[in-house]
């Protein structure tokens, strides 16, 4: 069956609501091995244009689609931004505070830009506010199920946020060749475990993570 392209249904209702915008926010590189974490953010307000034709959830879309998308989306939003935590993070800190850390990065960022993230609705995906849990100011966050999939902005945020963590693995693989992170992004495949277990663990893996000793490839 067909899913449905995203709307602005929701972000609609909650700028209507009085909310001077909502930031779409999204994470990508949750389960990844190796690489940061990242937290993408799409702010739209009253003045949105037409949705770009194609856009959805960064995983209903191939690299291609995602790479060509990217640019369209951060040019119809007000402003994006993506806040990254380090592999080191993650293991230092735990994945949820660092999902929290890398949100706060890209607020901050989008701050910057001139959003006034305090009068904002921050759209995030999913059914747990992690977001609210690192800021010492609480926002007002609005959690929904599958958003990635069905606003508009979440959507965005998706996009944006994974094409600009796989081009950080592209280049990583660059530098550090043999474990095929311009094809699995840093992701658990069959022969990123068997780098792994070939040539040992990088700074850029989360050694937290892998069964295996660690060493500096």
């Amino acid at each position: 069956m067909a899913v449905a392209d995203p709307t602005l249904e929701f972000e609609q209702s909650l700028l209507a609501a009085g909310a001077r915008s909502v930031i779409g926010c999204d994470e990508v590189g949750r389960g990844a091995l190796a690489g940061p974490v990242a937290v993408g953010f799409a702010a739209i307000d009253h003045s949105v244009g037409p949705i770009p034709v194609g856009l959805r959830d960064s995983k209903m879309l191939s690299e291609k689609r995602r790479e060509a998308l990217a640019p369209l989306a951060e040019s119809w939003v007000l402003h994006s931004a993506v806040g990254l935590a380090s592999a080191e993070e993650v293991d230092r800190l735990g994945i949820i505070a660092c999902l929290g850390l890398a949100g706060k990065r890209g607020l901050v960022e989008l701050h910057h830009a001139g959003i006034d993230v305090s009068e904002s609705v921050v759209l995030l995906d999913g059914n747990d506010d992690w977001l609210n849990k690192a800021l010492s100011t609480p926002l007002r966050i609005v959690t929904r199920v599958k958003a990635d999939r069905d606003c508009a902005s979440v959507a965005a945020a998706s996009v944006i946020a994974k094409v600009h963590r796989d081009r950080l693995m592209i280049a990583a693989d660059a530098s550090t060749p043999g474990y095929g992170w311009a094809g699995n992004k840093g992701y658990g495949s069959a022969a990123h475990l068997s780098a792994i277990a070939t040539r040992g663990a990088t700074a850029l893996h989360r050694t937290s993570w892998l069964k295996l000793p660690s060493a500096t490839a």
